[in-house]
């Protein structure tokens, strides 16, 4: 990049407004909702989080699939040893209450649980119970309305995805996050909107928070899940995809074969479904947003929106 070449500005990453947040149990507004400087979370990454979105439906505001989201919460806690003052039911509520006070009609949601202050040796245990909160602020289109209409410009990162021997990959550990940030810091200092992440072996694993699919020759590919995150969207588009009439097959590809895909779209919790139009400086397909990657987005949109009745049980009304 040359010195002259500024980063692409990130969509949605202007200063969070969250109002009142659910704070160890107390609704407080977001200035009073501190942690102290010696938080072990803050020095090593000891925390587990949840991104989940709630959406405007003709019923009024919904959360989709909050039951799933707040049990792989609490299956992160479990990896990480968290000892969780409330229970699955309690953090339901809580999301819930923060939504009604703060009167939102679509948002996103930020559940965090973290190692305190109490010691701040690298072992946090036994002497350090978790702290819990949940935030919510509205955030539109993750990578910008432009990435949805004409596809996301991606570019092979220099930092691999960890194995699972090094990271425990399927919990939504904090810590396991640098290695995302720092991938997508570098794909937008170099222009393009996301990265995507290779595991040890060359394979590809995922986006920066994002799990991938791509279409050829009419099937759809996912990859598999191998270290990454059982997506909660991922899990969704493949059922949705597949009443749609879509042979889904999971597999372990190369870069060059997506190359050489005829479309290729990503998905996640604050990306929802967004095309992918150019990896590497070569074009997916014609290099725009693809016809049937934007006939599954219309799908999912009429479902976490509330216009299909078919899949009412993945949304939780909030009132």
């Amino acid at each position: 990049m040359s010195s002259e070449t500024k980063p692409k500005p990130a969509a949605g990453e202007s200063r969070m407004k969250a109002g009142r947040i659910w704070f160890n149990g107390q609704m407080v507004p977001q200035e009073e909702a501190k942690v102290s400087v010696l938080t072990h979370a803050l020095h090593y990454g000891t925390s587990i989080f949840e991104g989940i979105r709630a959406y405007e439906t003709p019923k009024g505001p919904a959360v989709f699939r909050l039951q799933e989201h707040t049990e792989r919460f609490f299956h992160s806690a479990k990896v990480m040893m968290f000892e969780m003052p409330f229970t699955p039911e309690q953090i339901n509520q809580a999301i819930l209450q923060v939504i009604r006070e703060n009167g939102y009609k679509s948002c996103y949601i930020r559940p965090l649980a973290w190692m305190g202050a109490h010691t701040l040796g690298v072992n946090p245990l036994p002497n350090n119970p978790a702290e819990v909160m949940v935030a919510a602020w509205e955030w539109g289109t993750y990578l910008g309305e432009e990435a949805v209409r004409k596809g996301a410009r991606l570019i092979t990162s220099s930092w691999a995805r960890f194995p699972a021997n090094v990271m425990p990959g399927k919990a939504k550990v904090g810590g396991n996050y640098v290695n995302s940030a720092l991938a997508r810091m570098e794909a937008q200092q170099s222009g393009a909107d996301e990265a995507l992440l290779l595991d040890k072996e060359g394979f590809v694993a995922e986006g920066s928070g994002e799990n991938i699919f791509f279409l050829q020759g009419g099937v759809l590919y996912v990859i598999e899940h191998s270290v990454n995150l059982m997506g909660i969207t991922r899990d969704s588009v493949i059922t949705l995809a597949r009443e749609m009439g879509y042979e889904v097959r999971e597999v372990r590809a190369t870069r060059d074969q997506l190359y050489m895909a005829d479309e290729m779209f990503m998905v996640g919790t604050a990306a929802e479904v967004t095309p992918v139009s150019y990896l590497d400086h070569r074009p997916i397909g014609t290099g725009q947003a693809g016809e049937h990657t934007m006939r599954i987005r219309a799908a999912y949109m009429d479902v976490v929106q509330g216009r299909n009745p078919r899949y009412e049980s993945w949304l939780t009304y909030v009132s």
